[in-house]
């Protein structure tokens, strides 16, 4: 029998896809509100959450914005299509291939403990 292929996904797409569920949490709080609009206290803090969310998820896209900005674009070697890089490994855009740029990293298994400080720090 063959191992399970682990499928894995880059930064910024998933805070994207974070960014997403909050329009769609705040969304469904709003729609929780209308619902309920017999009793106005409920109401209003239904509204007034899925207001705070939607706002917290433009916050969210416009800090990934930035720091999309600020990636380093490369071409992945399975698919050969541009994507983006946060940190010292991360995954392509498009077919979740394991890229690193760091020469120490190449050939070991993909682990995004890789990117935080304290493993740096380790080494």
């Amino acid at each position: 029998m063959s191992e399970p292929k682990l499928v894995y996904s880059s930064k910024i797409n998933k805070i994207r896809s974070f960014a997403l569920i909050l329009i769609f949490v705040g969304f469904l709080f709003m729609y929780g509100g209308i619902l309920l609009k017999k009793i106005e206290w409920l109401m209003l803090i239904l509204f007034a959450l899925g207001v705070l969310a939607i706002v917290f998820s433009l916050v969210v896209y416009v800090w990934i914005g930035t720091l999309s900005l600020r990636s380093v674009p490369v071409v992945c070697p399975n698919c050969n299509k541009p994507t983006k890089m946060l940190g010292r490994v991360d995954a392509c855009m498009h077919c979740k291939q394991p890229l690193t740029l760091d020469k120490d990293l190449e050939g070991l298994d993909f682990d995004e403990k890789y990117n935080s400080k304290r493993y740096q720090k380790k080494k």
